[in-house]
């Protein structure tokens, strides 16, 4: 009796671990990227029971024990980065000047969600210097202006469509522009940040759409969105300092956010200490990292802190970095070979994107 839902399970797993590695768009090939997590959980336990409950010595079950075993194996490679198991990607933070060292705020908050009040006390709580909001449309911004006496450099773009975008800063913004890189409806913002030191950042803050039925039936228009962004950045140079922050509707260990991160050459700094799962905040057997900062070489990281739940399905997550571009130096990330780029390029023409459509701050 046991067998049959044992095989079935297995066969489940099997097919979800196979099915990513289709190049395919389509949104029920790409959502499968994300719950790696829940499949190696189910994996493991599967397997324990395998052997509780058949052993090795019968040679009919060795078939289902080893595409098991081929699975938690796989599963847990793209996983066990984002934990402590893993070597840290950025480095930890010196004890610094204050000067050098700044936070942001990044969270969606759910454009339904009515709690405003729970976001700005978390705000005034950690007092971020620089705070990003996502899907807030003008009843979110009509509440947050109250911030504005302490946050006077601000862009905003409020929309009714889910993907509203604000950014508030306490730090000087130069040379900002508001974009809509491949949907005329997704906006993204590009700025430079001026730092107490007087160091310029250059920033981007991303919302693309996601994989979904109810969305995008193929994830083009996302990877486009990120991969064209990746370009502009990569194409900077090591001497540009650069964070690109928000909500990219991916998992960290996708093919395409992997494939960002080397095409840009920033790097997570979540590899060797976490996942910050910050999607959904409601259901706990189902998260997954969806909001993402990275950053290039020159910043080290202070903390990074996944921040309470006020009523959005996701967690808002803090971060501060500290300046530090000779000990930053040290740092490495994941490298592009020619595949790589010549993937990126598939992707990008795929929704006939242009890099040189991406504004590049300048100082």
């Amino acid at each position: 009796m046991l067998l049959p839902i044992f095989a079935t399970l297995v066969a489940v797993i099997v097919l979800a671990t196979l099915l990513p590695l289709l190049r395919s768009p389509v949104w029920w090939v790409r959502d499968w990227d994300f719950p790696r997590l829940q499949l190696a959980i189910l994996s493991f336990a599967l397997l324990v029971g395998q052997l509780v409950f058949f052993g090795w010595k019968d040679p009919m079950h060795h078939l289902m024990l080893v595409a098991n075993l081929a699975c938690l194996v796989y599963q847990a490679w793209w996983i066990i980065p984002y934990t402590k198991a893993f070597p840290r990607e950025v480095k930890a933070a010196v004890r610094a000047e204050t000067q050098r060292q700044f936070r942001i705020l990044t969270s969606n908050v759910l454009m339904p969600n009515r709690n405003a009040d729970g976001l700005i006390a978390m705000i005034r709580e950690h007092q971020p210097d620089i705070f990003v909001t996502l899907e807030t449309n003008t009843w979110w911004q009509e509440k947050l202006d109250v911030l504005e006496k302490d946050y006077p450099h601000t862009i905003k773009c409020p929309l009714e469509n889910l993907y509203g975008m604000h950014v508030y800063s306490r730090l000087p913004l130069e040379d900002s522009a508001l974009q809509f890189l491949v949907e005329d409806d997704i906006p993204s913002i590009h700025t430079l940040v001026i730092l107490p030191t007087g160091k310029k950042v250059r920033m981007h803050f991303l919302h693309p759409t996601p994989p979904s039925p109810t969305e995008h039936e193929e994830s083009t228009q996302r990877d486009a969105e990120l991969l064209v962004v990746a370009k502009s950045v990569g194409e900077a140079g090591l001497d540009t300092p650069v964070i690109v922050a928000g909500d990219l509707n991916d998992v960290a260990w996708s093919t395409t956010t992997r494939l960002f991160r080397k095409i840009s050459g920033l790097l997570d700094p979540r590899i060797g200490r976490g996942m910050f799962n910050t999607f959904h905040a409601e259901y706990w057997f189902a998260r997954w990292p969806l909001d993402h900062l990275f950053h290039s070489e020159h910043f080290t990281l202070s903390f990074i802190k996944r921040l309470p739940a006020f009523g959005s399905d996701h967690f808002p997550m803090l971060v501060e970095l500290t300046y530090d571009a000779a000990r930053g130096a040290e740092q490495e990330g994941l490298a592009a070979d020619a595949q790589d780029h010549a993937l990126a390029e598939e992707k990008i023409a795929a929704e006939d994107a242009e890099v040189d459509d991406v504004h590049e701050p300048q100082s």
